[in-house]
C-alpha cells in the first residue's frame, strides 16, 4: 500500500498533468472573478477534481477540502488541496503557480507537496521526516534532496525579505520594508526559506489551503511559521515564514508594533 506522501505525490503530479495542458493554451482559457475578487478558471476546477478522484481511490474514508468544491466528508483525516495556487499568475503566462496539497490528521497537518509544475520541481515533508526538493520528470518525482533553512541573526533589519502576493498587503508589509528590502521570488518565498535561498516571507492573505502545504515544509526544514495573529496551525489570513522562530517572532513585532501606533 502507498504511502500517504507517496499518495499525495502522484496525486500532484496528477493534477500538473492535468494544468500543464491549460497554462500552455491560455488564450482559449475560460476565467472568472470570484466574489473576493480573486481570479478562478476551469483549470482549477478540472485539477481540483483529478486530485479528488485519485484521493478518493486510495482513501475513501478520508475527507476532503479543496478551494474550489469545499469540503466532502468528515473525518480526522483530511486532505487539503490548492489546485492551482497563484492563478493571478497562471493566466499571466507566469510559471511560479503551484499544486499544494496536504494531508491534516485530527488539526495536525503531517504530510505535504508543493509543485510548481511548469518549473518542474517538487517540494514534499512529512511531520518528523524532514523536508526534500526533486525534479519532475515524466510525471515522476526524481532527485530527492534534503532541504534546510540558512544561518544567520535573528534580526530582521538585513534580512532576506519575500512578499506574495506582491502587489497585496502593501500596509501590512510596509514597516518590514522599512528595515529591509522585499527581493524578488522564481519559486514560492515559503520555498526559498526551506532552502536557505531567503530568510523571511510574509504571505499577505490566504485561506487554509494556501498555507497547509507550504508551512510544514519550512517547519520540517528548521523554519518557523504562524498567522500574523501569532496562530500555529494554518487558517484564513495572513502569515509569516521565517528561517527561525526568534526571527519569524522578531516580524511579528514590528508589524504588531505598526499596527498599534497607526491612528
Amino acid at each position: 500500500m502507498e504511502t500517504d506522501l507517496q499518495l499525495a505525490q502522484r496525486a500532484a503530479m496528477t493534477g500538473a498533468a492535468v494544468a500543464l495542458p491549460h497554462f500552455e493554451a491560455l488564450a482559449e482559457l475560460p476565467r472568472e472573478v470570484k466574489a473576493d475578487g480573486s481570479v478562478v478558471t476551469a483549470a482549477d476546477r478540472a485539477v481540483e477534481s483529478a486530485i479528488r478522484d485519485v484521493l478518493t481511490a486510495a482513501r475513501p474514508s478520508d475527507a476532503i477540502l479543496g478551494e474550489e468544491e469545499g469540503q466532502t466528508g468528515s473525518a480526522g483525516r483530511r486532505w487539503i488541496i490548492d489546485p492551482i495556487d497563484g492563478t493571478a499568475l497562471f493566466v499571466a503566462g507566469d510559471d511560479r503557480w503551484l499544486v499544494l496539497i496536504a494531508l491534516e490528521e485530527d488539526g495536525v497537518v503531517t504530510t505535504a507537496v508543493a509543485a510548481h509544475p511548469a518549473q518542474g520541481s517538487v517540494w514534499w515533508a512529512t511531520r518528523g521526516g524532514g523536508a526534500f526538493e526533486g525534479r519532475i520528470v515524466g510525471g515522476r518525482v526524481v532527485a530527492e534532496t534534503p532541504v534546510h533553512v540558512s544561518a544567520g541573526a535573528d534580526t530582521v533589519a538585513g534580512c532576506r525579505l519575500g512578499v506574495v502576493p506582491e502587489d497585496w498587503g502593501r500596509e501590512l508589509v510596509a514597516p518590514l520594508k522599512e528595515v529591509t528590502p522585499a527581493l524578488p521570488w522564481p519559486i514560492h518565498p515559503a520555498l526559498m526559506i526551506a532552502r536557505g535561498d531567503l530568510d523571511l516571507a510574509v504571505q499577505t492573505g490566504g485561506q487554509i489551503w494556501d498555507f497547509a502545504s507550504t508551512s510544514l515544509i519550512v517547519r520540517e526544514a528548521g523554519g518557523g511559521y504562524s498567522g500574523v495573529n501569532g496562530r500555529l496551525e494554518p487558517g484564513p489570513g495572513a502569515s509569516v515564514y521565517a528561517r527561525s522562530d526568534a526571527l519569524r517572532l522578531a516580524a511579528l513585532e514590528i508589524v504588531s508594533g505598526a499596527a498599534l501606533s497607526s491612528p
